[in-house]
């Protein structure tokens, strides 16, 4: 009986064993009345020390170009000892785009997880969030996830 169920186990161990390495996830998701149609210039935050490694603000702002937007990037700026009413954003763009990248090691490094925020430049407030999550089966180059994420938001809709 043993014999018999031990090529049966063994197929159900390796599916479990392979299985965690085979997810992905991509969504979107737009802030209602957002309409990201009248979008025409971003401001991409740089995050801290990517700078020089993975340069993934290089690829969000390549991307955003090549959709035909205005697009430009540097460091968070500080809004200091000012009333919010009487600020205007120093950003000089509709939307303000922040950034979170998770890089892993499994035979070479490559991102694991990007999400994107989109955030409305007059009055600090989310306009849209997507995100990318693909392991190591299933990984995708830095480009295609930066695609990945900027299509899906783009193509999401926004609730009334």
């Amino acid at each position: 009986m043993l014999r018999r169920l031990a090529p049966i186990l063994l197929v159900i161990c390796l599916f479990l064993l392979t299985s965690g390495c085979a997810i992905n996830r991509a969504t979107a998701k737009v802030t209602p009345g957002t309409d990201l149609s009248k979008v025409k210039s971003f401001y991409i935050v740089e995050e801290l020390g990517d700078k020089g490694t993975w340069n993934v603000y290089k690829l969000i702002e390549t991307n955003l170009t090549k959709r035909g937007y205005t697009v430009k990037s540097g460091p968070e700026i500080a809004i200091i000892n000012r009333p919010i009413q009487d600020i205007q954003s120093p950003y000089k763009s509709d939307v303000i785009v922040t950034y979170v990248d998770k890089w892993v090691w499994d035979m070479t490094n490559y991102m694991l997880e990007l999400t994107i925020t989109f955030i409305d430049a007059n009055n600090n407030l989310p306009m849209a969030r997507g995100n990318s999550y693909h392991t190591s089966l299933t990984r995708m180059s830095p480009e295609e996830m930066v695609d990945e994420v900027l299509t899906n938001i783009f193509n999401a809709k926004s609730s009334p």
